[in-house]
């Protein structure tokens, strides 16, 4: 029986991974790969988009919380179903846009509102609840998986998009979450609202924390906070990777080398944070990755040369894989899995507002300044901060039902 319920939990993973997947169209990276050829077909201009797209990341991220409440009450398994094929008629329906017009309202539903809040929720809960003590190793593997499933995806897309255009490459994804993602979804195992995922039982299976009472407790807003600082500050510094690297004296050749190293080492740290939480209390982790994440934004206004960049790199592709895996995993392990759909609903709310702010104040902070060096070394203390913080806090106990 004990193998059985491992095999049913590493199934889940991968098919988490896949639900993950199908969350392309409904990223910043995934409409990238569209937004220069539909903003030239819709005749539309980029300010007027940055501001339909961020007006579609706010309203989307209102979906969190009732859909991690729609998980818990009606299943994850029916419910992701039914929102993937959602997400494929949104899909397809924005490649037969004509004009601009329509597009907030088809963006609020596939960019924030299915993909990137109600499927990645979904995604998250699905391994979360499937594994107990041993979730931050099967969050690593997840992890891992999304790296080279999203690699391999913005590799197809973005050809379908350079030979057949935006249009049949976007109606080509509608086509391959039908066919694909949708089915692979019905391969997902919930296990009984009382089962143990673990077979030592050590974090009280069932039980947990309600979201009324994980809201009350230091440890959603530490975790919480130092996430959604993360993406914050890595949705501005993202978009504006390029701009930043430039300031410093490097090139394009050399950004776009730079991000293919920042990726794998992102790996090498999803890998090590995932292990490390077999060993590790979860609060010293997250103290670890914010300090080696602060101590590279502090550092970057300052790069000259080559090996000072690739110490950049080292430092925040660590960090960044480190505080991949603790997001995935510390809303099970903190409170349980009784109402971790609605919690994670919650902390992923707290993300996607935070991802919208972020260009924003790197954008403006440019506009101001004529630099981002201000709003790096605003940002550096604060993430410092949540570092230390993390030290202190203290994890609940899951098993007590509140």
């Amino acid at each position: 029986m004990t193998a059985r319920k491992d095999w049913t939990g590493w199934i889940n993973v991968v098919v988490a991974s896949v639900i993950m997947l199908a969350t392309l169209p409904g990223r910043t990276q995934g409409l990238g790969l569209i937004t220069e050829p539909m903003l030239r077909d819709l005749q539309l201009d980029r300010v007027s988009y940055a501001n339909i797209n961020l007006w579609a990341t706010l309203l989307g991220a209102a979906i969190c919380l009732p859909i991690g409440r729609t998980f818990d009450r009606v299943g994850l398994r029916i419910a992701t179903f039914v929102l993937t094929l959602l997400l494929a008629v949104v899909v397809w329906t924005m490649s037969r846009l004509t004009g601009g017009a329509m597009l907030l309202f088809w963006l609020v539903l596939a960019t924030r509102a299915l993909g990137q809040s109600a499927l990645s929720v979904a995604s998250i809960t699905a391994v979360g609840k499937s594994f107990g003590r041993r979730v931050g190793m099967a969050m690593g593997v997840y992890s891992v998986l999304l790296s080279v499933l999203f690699a391999a995806a913005f590799v197809a897309v973005g050809n379908s998009v350079r030979v057949s255009g935006w249009r049949t490459a976007w109606a080509q994804v509608a086509l391959g979450l039908v066919l694909f993602a949708a089915p692979v979804v019905l391969f997902l195992r919930e296990r009984p609202a009382d089962a143990d995922p673990d077979a030592d039982g050590a974090d009280g299976a069932g039980a947990g924390m309600t979201l009324a009472a994980a809201l009350r407790t230091p440890a959603f807003w530490i975790f919480g906070g130092a996430t959604s600082l993360f993406g914050l500050v890595s949705s501005g510094l993202g978009l504006f990777n390029e701009a930043v690297l430039a300031e410093r004296g490097f090139d394009q050749q050399i950004y776009v080398t730079f991000l293919a190293a920042t990726s794998v080492i992102a790996l090498v740290g999803q890998f090590v944070c995932g292990w490390l939480t077999l060993h590790w209390p979860i609060q010293r982790l997250l103290s670890l990755s914010m300090f080696i994440y602060a101590a590279a934004l502090a550092a970057l206004p300052l790069l000259r040369t080559l090996p000072q960049l690739w110490i950049f790199a080292v430092l925040i592709g660590l960090s960044g894989g480190m505080i991949t895996v603790i997001f995935f995993a510390v809303w099970r392990q903190a409170f349980g899995p009784a109402h971790l759909g609605r919690i994670q609903g919650a902390a992923q709310m707290l993300t996607v507002l935070a991802s919208a702010i972020g260009p924003l104040l790197f954008a403006q902070c440019a506009a101001l300044t004529g630099s981002y060096t201000l709003v790096l070394w605003t940002l550096a203390p604060c993430v410092l901060l949540l570092s230390i913080a993390a030290l202190r806090v203290t994890i609940p106990n899951p098993a007590v039902v509140s």
